[in-house]
């Protein structure tokens, strides 16, 4: 698929669907109590008030969490519509439309890519990656949590049975490892998550030398 085409259908689909994903992750993280310790985590390893960018970040409720947690936490994201919903729930935050493969952030302490991945294909997740190095300072931590498994599906209906138009990659950790290697990142923990449901995940950490 063309560069330009399936960022723009992902841009598409989630101006569409927006207000309806906001309801469904609504209370996501205080129903998951493994998914909000990964969460945690990633703030304990962080200094009190670091500057995190949570890429993807959808309508901030993620980037919201990580501010709770001490962070100096702000999101960026694809969707204008997401971008404008998360301003709205999180005024006292700083959001801003852009794109994560094409990153340009001052140095940050950390960056969230939570689920955030899943739509990029694979040919655009090594420079994606080498962008998070670079914006990254010197020890700063990399969270990445993504749909485990192998395989793409195109979703043609999401959230509140609006139409999307969407590739939903599936990757293994042992081949998200080999990226984050071969963008200069050092590995120090997976964590498998839902591993007995139709959604299994994982979550790496790590981390710039």
């Amino acid at each position: 698929m063309p560069d330009d085409e399936w960022r723009e259908e992902t841009r598409a689909s989630y101006n569409t669907v927006a207000k309806s994903y906001a309801e469904f992750v609504t209370g996501a993280l205080t129903s998951d109590p493994y998914l909000a310790a990964t969460l945690n985590l990633f703030a304990d390893l962080l200094p009190p008030g670091a500057r995190v960018a949570d890429v993807g970040c959808g309508p901030g409720h993620v980037t919201a969490h990580l501010a709770e947690l001490g962070a100096d936490a702000f999101g960026i994201d694809l969707s204008p519509a997401m971008i404008d919903l998360a301003r709205e729930t999180y005024p006292q935050l700083t959001f801003e439309v852009g794109d994560m493969t094409k990153l340009t952030l001052p140095p940050v302490a950390g960056i969230l890519s939570f689920w955030s991945l899943i739509h990029i294909p694979d040919e655009s997740i090594p420079p994606t990656l080498a962008g998070f190095h670079r914006a990254l300072n010197p020890g700063g931590v990399l969270l990445l949590g993504f749909h485990a498994g192998d395989g793409t599906r195109l979703k043609t209906e999401g959230y509140g049975g609006h139409p999307m138009r969407v590739h939903v990659h599936r990757r293994q950790p042992a081949r998200m490892t080999e990226w984050l290697t071969e963008a200069g990142f050092a590995v120090e923990t997976t964590l498998l998550l839902d591993q007995h449901t139709k959604s299994p995940g994982a979550a790496i950490f790590a981390r710039k030398p």
